[in-house]
């Protein structure tokens, strides 16, 4: 969901090109022919599933970032050599098909035309697996979830080395977990209703209570988009009445930024809460997963509330104010808010005491259970 390393999703230029150019674009510089073409789904940059005829893997991502960020390379080789460092260390990321020169990207322009805008074009292995969203979660994946969130944050910032790691440092990047003020900029795309009074109650409780502790916070770096669109999953069990899951794919690395280890269980815990009916008790899951890696400390814990309510905030009023520009991927871009408007609602109905005791209750019942 990445929109530039600035605080200005609206200058996003989303890449547009048809399935014939991007089968064209895979011969041209990867040197593979595409077989069978679709596109796939994406927030600001352009994606395609493809099959090849060759050897060995067969079917691949191509991966059109937007012309903003395309103008980056360092962070977008600080993202790919993540996902190959986590991919060498057992993660299920996804890794580069190599251009003809050798190269893990290549700029490219979209047309013929002069002047046409160039965008960073990568081919990635396709990770097979089920959406999260697409599954009826269980107490299991969730704390699955957590466990790969704060081990895969626990890696990357104990033994990722790469000299483009500093471009991982964001400053105003408008989906680092640290800038939710910065969505007062973007607020008026609410209109004036209910919900963007609930926004702005959340932002000044961030202002008032979480940037003043932020520096008492871990450091490390995070994915920053474990949403439930990003996660892939498959069932190792034969059982249809209690599945067990496992994480097959980690997609979308396009929001890694340096963050803190609870912004990363806190953007997991909002994300698993959108497709859930009973959305409160997923959080206590996540939480359980996360520290049996990274146990979290007490100005972490006290601020966790707030942080999932901060991404609630952030997701809806982002893609309502890109949606703005971008009519035509309404439909992709609102998918948090069918039901995360209600969700966020009923967290601040609820209040901060009562949704934290019912997660740290249920994380403690896990403690319990692992020292029995």
């Amino acid at each position: 969901m990445s929109s530039g390393n600035d605080c200005q999703p609206q200058t996003l230029t989303k890449p547009a090109l048809s399935d014939k150019e991007a089968a064209e674009l895979v011969d041209r510089v990867f040197g593979l022919k595409v077989s069978w073409i679709r596109s796939l789904p994406s927030y600001g940059d352009q994606n395609f599933h493809v099959r090849v005829s060759a050897e060995g893997a067969d079917e691949y991502v191509l991966k059109i970032t937007n012309s903003e960020d395309s103008q980056e390379p360092d962070l977008i080789e600080a993202q790919t050599q993540a996902m190959m460092f986590l991919s060498a260390e057992g993660f299920p990321s996804a890794t580069p098909y190599l251009t003809k020169d050798g190269n893990i990207m290549s700029l490219e322009s979209g047309d013929a035309r002069p002047g046409s805008k160039k965008y960073m074009v990568r081919l990635l292995t396709y990770l097979p697996g089920t959406p999260v969203a697409k599954i009826a979660t269980n107490a299991q994946i969730l704390y699955e979830i957590g466990k790969l969130a704060a081990s895969m944050d626990k890696v990357l910032s104990e033994k990722f080395q790469h000299p483009s790691v500093k471009s991982l440092h964001r400053g105003n990047f408008i989906w680092n977990l640290a800038n939710v003020p910065l969505l007062d900029q973007y607020i008026y795309a609410l209109g004036q209703n209910k919900h963007r009074a609930m926004v702005e109650q959340v932002i000044e409780q961030f202002k008032g209570k979480v940037i003043p502790k932020l520096s008492s916070f871990r450091a490390c770096i995070n994915h920053g988009d474990l949403n439930d669109h990003n996660i892939l999953v498959d069932s190792s069990s034969a059982s249809l009445e209690t599945p067990q899951y496992r994480v097959s794919g980690i997609l979308d690395f396009s929001d890694m930024s340096y963050g803190y280890y609870v912004f990363e269980v806190a953007i997991a815990i909002m994300y698993m809460m959108i497709e859930s009916p009973d959305p409160l008790s997923i959080g206590g899951h996540v939480l359980a997963g996360f520290e049996s890696v990274v146990p979290l400390t007490a100005e972490e814990r006290g601020a966790l509330f707030l942080l999932v309510s901060g991404r609630f905030a952030q997701s809806l009023v982002i893609a309502a104010h890109t949606a703005l520009l971008y009519p035509e991927n309404t439909e992709y871009l609102t998918i948090t808010a069918k039901t995360g408007w209600k969700h966020l609602m009923t967290m601040l109905e609820v209040g901060e005491e009562a949704v934290e005791k019912t997660w740290f209750e249920t994380a403690q019942a896990y403690m319990h259970h692992a020292l029995a």
